[in-house]
């Protein structure tokens, strides 16, 4: 190991296939002592966690100012929270196109590449005049912004596997959960001293501070060997596989559709809290980031205590089941079956919500990629392209009623979690053996730690 608590050259490693990509998470190049490699560890850790608390950033730390947006920009609710829907189908659309080329040329360039534009297209919205023009630099920065959500996913599969898997989602989770709980402070404090547009600065500053490390410090984790030689006939070929796998494509649809639920609080919760209930951008932001909490505790409950002793189909349907109950809690107040309701009882329900889903989204997504050995950009591609693009087309609907109802909200999270839980068991059928991952791919290591049932190949009968 270098002086300094330098990284060991993993990256020549990966290129030459010389290294070893432990099963239990570690990064070594052969010789590396295990105090180097858990060093090495830890940085990729972190590292992984600023790239997956990029989308939370830019979306989080924007919300405070939606209100405002609206004012300075002359447009409706409705037109502004598009603003949100056009970053997250560019995040979509950009996740199905950076997967399968981080297959095919690795992790690091793509990555790169995806977040020098994202930089670029965080500046030009700091200076958008007009909304329709923010619209359109928010959809590129989800295009550019989309490299780090799916890279950071397929390194986790590059270096991880079974349990220690679905560990490391929740050890993610409460690296990249602290983007959520400061994000929405912060942008609360930024409008203290400047407008909206001061936010969009400060997202250009932790770009480029993220890209910078990223160049650094952040090692190749996909060998050479295992790359794709083919283009994009092979990566379409490789998805249609992976989709032919009916478990994967119910993980996929279930961690879509409560992610739909999420984004619907993401997306209507500025307006309930400040507009309909009367809090101040400060007080949502507060109350933004206990919920954040929430998300975070709930997920290292799930990795440091359900992981290895309860099987995460088990953990994901207690998770389905509390945010349909949340929801329809939230739909009874929204439409006054409780009579006139404050601030506080719709609080704690969208608390408990937030909550489930530290469960619900980590073990939707470790379950799906623990059906794919190889071709974990497409995998990923797949998880982010679906999650966002059901988010998206959730986001508009939430402002179908104006903004003084938090009916629609409370209508499209209780449906999205009735859809996801209706594909979790129709689709994945947790009860039942479900097979293995696609057909070129190995059995994920490690299935028989998460639970007892066997991982035939797919192909053969179920």
């Amino acid at each position: 190991m270098a002086e300094g608590g330098a990284i060991p050259d993993v990256s020549q490693a990966a290129e030459t296939g010389q290294g070893a990509v432990t099963g239990q998470g570690g990064v070594a190049g052969q010789g590396t002592p295990p105090r180097a490699a858990r060093r090495a560890g830890l940085l990729v850790t972190l590292v992984l966690g600023g790239l997956t608390a990029t989308p939370p950033l830019a979306m989080d730390m924007y919300l405070p100012a939606l209100p405002e947006v609206t004012d300075a920009l002359h447009a409706p609710a409705t037109t502004v929270q598009l603003t949100l829907t056009a970053c997250l189908a560019g995040m979509a659309l950009g996740q199905l196109v950076v997967g399968p080329m981080s297959d095919r040329w690795g992790r690091r360039r793509p990555l790169l590449a995806g977040l020098a534009v994202y930089v670029v297209a965080t500046a030009l919205c700091a200076l958008a005049p007009t909304v329709e023009l923010l619209i359109a630099f928010r959809l590129a920065q989800g295009l550019a912004g989309a490299a780090g959500i799916v890279i950071a996913r397929a390194m986790v599969r590059d270096l991880y596997d079974g349990v220690a898997m679905a560990r490391f989602f929740s050890t993610l989770m409460l690296i990249s959960g602290v983007a959520p709980v400061v994000a929405p402070l912060m942008g609360g404090q930024i409008l203290r001293v400047t407008d909206w547009r001061g936010v969009f600065v400060v997202l250009t500053a932790v770009g480029i501070l993220l890209t910078a490390l990223v160049a650094a410090r952040l090692p190749e984790t996909l060998p050479a060997a295992e790359r794709h030689s083919g283009g994009v006939g092979e990566a379409l070929r490789s998805m249609r596989r992976l989709l032919a796998d009916p478990p994967f494509t119910g993980y996929l649809l279930t961690g879509g559709f409560a992610f739909a639920a999420l984004f619907a609080y993401i997306a209507a919760s500025p307006f309930v809290i400040q507009e309909i209930y009367g809090a101040s951008p400060q007080t949502f932001s507060l109350l933004f980031g206990v919920n954040s909490v929430g998300l975070v505790v709930v997920g290292q409950i799930n990795g440091k205590v359900l992981v290895g002793r309860v099987s995460l189909e088990r953990v994901l349907a207690g998770g389905l089941v509390v945010v349909t109950l949340a929801a329809t809690a939230l739909l009874l107040m929204a439409t006054g079956v409780f009579g006139e309701v404050g601030l506080v009882p719709v609080s704690a329900a969208l608390f408990v919500l937030m909550s489930a889903m530290g469960v619900t989204l980590p073990n939707a997504q470790t379950l799906a990629l623990l059906r794919v050995r190889h071709s974990a950009g497409s995998a990923s591609a797949l998880l982010g392209t679906t999650s966002f693009a059901i988010g998206a087309v959730a986001s508009p609907l939430v402002g179908v009623a104006g903004e003084d109802t938090a009916v629609p909200m409370a209508v499209v999270q209780l449906v999205a979690a009735v859809v996801a839980l209706g594909f979790f068991v129709g689709m994945c059928r947790p009860w039942k053996d479900t097979g293995a991952a696609a057909k070129d791919e190995a059995p994920a290591k490690g299935l028989s730690e998460l639970s007892a049932r066997a991982t035939p190949e797919v192909g053969e009968d179920s």
